[in-house]
């Protein structure tokens, strides 16, 4: 539920967490009694601010989330890779543009730089604790190829349009209309 940072059902968090329904159900209850999980619509779960300060992700705020939005100079930008020594000419200023670039970089350079850690480094210099948390999950599922693309796209795609708007930013239409298909 960490992971995703938009609401869930319920067998949607159990077939992730690979736990039964009924078990996975009373827990979603409990979380939700104790304030860690909100329900914004009926039958959708999503993890509150006080359950990400539960497992130790700092609040983002509103001056946060404009630095974390920051272009950032070619000399601090992500550089993919296909391997050690082997660069890909593909570079990425600001966390919209790499969420753009995953969907170009090969999927080998993905998987390179997701399993050395590479992405929690760059998101923590961006100063995002809370992406560079959940790229920590993702490595953990063990996916691969074009799923691990999607995942790894999806994630940094809705945590920048939570921190968009969260910080006030006008969002391209593209983005706008991103925001409310997903």
């Amino acid at each position: 539920m960490f992971l995703c940072d938009k609401p869930l059902k319920a067998t949607e968090i159990a077939k992730e967490a690979k736990k039964d329904f009924n078990p996975t159900m009373m827990h979603l209850l409990g979380l939700t009694k104790m304030g860690y999980v909100a329900v914004p619509e009926k039958g959708l779960y999503q993890i509150t601010e006080k359950g990400k300060k539960f497992l130790g992700i700092p609040e983002t705020t509103k001056e946060k989330a404009l630095q974390i939005l920051t272009y950032q100079p070619h000399e601090k930008a992500f550089n993919f890779y296909a391997t050690l020594g082997e660069p890909l000419n593909l570079h990425a200023h600001s966390l919209r543009d790499f969420a753009n670039k995953t969907e170009k970089a090969d999927i080998i350079s993905i998987k390179f730089h997701l399993e050395r850690g590479d992405f929690e480094i760059w998101f923590k210099g961006l100063g995002d604790e809370e992406l560079a948390a959940r790229t920590k999950l993702l490595k953990q599922q063990d996916l691969t190829g074009e799923d691990l693309r999607h995942e790894l796209h999806e994630m940094v795609e809705q945590r920048y349009l939570k921190l968009a708007e969260l910080s006030g930013q006008p969002m391209p239409p593209e983005d706008l209309e991103h925001a409310h298909t997903h």
